[in-house]
Formats: C-alpha cells, sequence, structure tokens
C-alpha cells in the first residue's frame, strides 16, 4: 500500500498565550517554539508514522529551514526524494499562537518556495502509483488539478484554505474532507449553527462522490458516495493539550486506512482515533501517534450513529 501527498512544507512558529486575541489586539506569548509543519507536510508526517509507503511532493528553500523540515519528514519514515529545492525562495512558514488552557489556535500562513510547486512536479511516478494521493490547497490550484489528474489512486482533497474549486477539480475528488466552515463557504452558505443533518445537505449539495467533513471535538461526519446513510463518528476523550494539526493527523490517518483496503467508514473510525492521539501533544506533529497506539484506543471510539 503506499500514499502519496502533494502539498504545503513549512516551518511552524509556535507562541504560547494565555488567551488568543482579538481584532486589533496585542497579547504577550509565553514562549516561542520552532516546529515542523505546513498542511501537506503534516499529513505525510501522520501518514508515515502510522504505516510504509508515504512520500511527500513539494518545495523547500535552500535554507536551514529547508534543511530542518526534509530531516522531520524523513524521520517520520516519509520519502523525500521529491521535495524540491528552490534558489531564491523561502521554505514556507506559519505563525500559530495557542490558547494554553484550551489548546485553541490561530494560523497566519507565508508560502515562500510552497507557491513555486509547479504541475511538472506533480506529474510524476509516486503520484501515478499511489493507492490514496492526499491533496490540500496551500500550493497553487493548477498544481493541485495536475497532480488529481495524474493520480492512478484514490484521490483526498482537504479545501483548505478555502478557496473557490474549479468543477474540473471537484469532479477529479474520491473523498473531500473539510471542516465545518470549510464546508459551509464551498456550499456558499451563511455562516450558522447548524445540525449533523444540516451539514450533511450541504455536503451533498456540492456533487463530490464522497465528503468527511471534520467536526474537531465532535468527531467528524461520513456523507458517503452511494446514497447510504450519513454517520456521525464520534473519537474517544483524551487529554487535550493543543489541537494544532489534528485535522492533518486526520487526513493523513484517512488515507492509510484507505489505503490498507478499509471501507469509508472504517477508515474514519481509525482517523477520529489518531486525530485526538494527536491532541495529547504540543504543536502539529508533537503527539502524532503510532499505528499501535491507535489500535489500542479503538476499541474507546464510539459506534457511529446514523444522522437522520
Amino acid at each position: 500500500m503506499s500514499v502519496t501527498v502533494v502539498g504545503s512544507v513549512n516551518e511552524d512558529v509556535l507562541i504560547a498565550v494565555d488567551r488568543l486575541p482579538g481584532r486589533g489586539e496585542t497579547v504577550v506569548g509565553r514562549s516561542s517554539t520552532r516546529a515542523p509543519g505546513g498542511k501537506g507536510a503534516n499529513q505525510a508526517a501522520a501518514a508515515g508514522l502510522l504505516g510504509p509507503g508515504v512520500h511527500m511532493v513539494g518545495r523547500v528553500g535552500e535554507d536551514p529551514a529547508g534543511d530542518r523540515q526534509l530531516a522531520a519528514l524523513a524521520g517520520s519514515r516519509v520519502n523525500v526524494s521529491r521535495v524540491h529545492r528552490t534558489p531564491g525562495l523561502p521554505t514556507g512558514t506559519a505563525t500559530i499562537p495557542v490558547e494554553e488552557a484550551s489548546g485553541e489556535n490561530l494560523i497566519v500562513v507565508v508560502p515562500g518556495a510552497n507557491d513555486a510547486l509547479t504541475p511538472a512536479d506533480a506529474d510524476v511516478e509516486p503520484v501515478h502509483r499511489a493507492d490514496v494521493l492526499l491533496l490540500q490547497l496551500e500550493v497553487p490550484v493548477e498544481t493541485v488539478l495536475a497532480a488529481a489528474g495524474a493520480a492512478g489512486g484514490t484521490v483526498v482533497l482537504t479545501p483548505a484554505p478555502p478557496r473557490s474549486l474549479p468543477r474540473e477539480l471537484l469532479d477529479r475528488v474520491d473523498v473531500l474532507v473539510p471542516n465545518e466552515h470549510e464546508l459551509v463557504q464551498l456550499a456558499g452558505a451563511a455562516p450558522a449553527e447548524r445540525t449533523p443533518a444540516e451539514l450533511a445537505g450541504l455536503a451533498r449539495g456540492l456533487g463530490v462522490r464522497a465528503v468527511v467533513v471534520t467536526l474537531g471535538s465532535r468527531g467528524a461526519l461520513v456523507v458517503p458516495s452511494d446514497g447510504g446513510p450519513v454517520l456521525l463518528q464520534e473519537p474517544p476523550a483524551v487529554g487535550v493539550v493543543d489541537t494544532t494539526g489534528a485535522g492533518d493527523c486526520f487526513t493523513g490517518a484517512l488515507a492509510q486506512g484507505l489505503a490498507g483496503g478499509q471501507d469509508l467508514r472504517g477508515a474514519v473510525r481509525y482517523a477520529v482515533a489518531a486525530a485526538a492521539l494527536s491532541t495529547t501533544g504540543a504543536g502539529a506533529r508533537g503527539g502524532l501517534p503510532g499505528d499501535d497506539e491507535v489500535r489500542a484506543v479503538l476499541p474507546r471510539v464510539p459506534p457511529a450513529a446514523e444522522v437522520a
């Protein structure tokens, strides 16, 4: 089985704060820490720690941050032979204030070398032969579209950061994995509190084969492609330290589940367990679990409930 990720590679700057700032407000941070990041690289690292055969396609700068990010990915059992050095551009960065009491965060990304990832970079053997291809939107959309077109396996897209997507791309996606806010934006709906059934209605209106909506501490909503019942899969209870990167861990684990032959329902159950465990450590990768840890907690995952 194999998983290939085409996407962003960043260096995160994590800032611990007592509370997140409001618009125009200054707060004083308690500490600042550098850590590996980028939605694409985070998903690849999560998948790599959970199983073999993970490849990353991306770009970093010719700088120390690039050195650190390549080493971090390799340390998570990710093949980085298709992560290219980019002269004249820095490795991407993300600044992330994290509220210490709740683990909630804000994220500001500077793309750097990620913006130089081209369609030609994505038309490569690891994309062609992957059982599952993971995509996000922190690299140019034309590159994402090219990767989806070159894929030979299941295409999974996280539509983040949210933007208008061409129909041509959505038609090539097998599983769309938005969070609740991204789903609402993609559907062109007004922000509001919605029930799981209402969210499922928005998801089916997108015309994508299958949609899995991540709901943070509430788990994930599974809207299958075959018109079958919508399921709400809650996660196991854990002691949350930091939610940064939990969605990326979810998607990396979902990909490994699908690549290993699980159906969508089983892969989501596996993914909510992995994502929950990832929140027990600091930073986007500080709590990423291995397969044994996830399987140990699976008996504590509640049964999925049908959504009326």
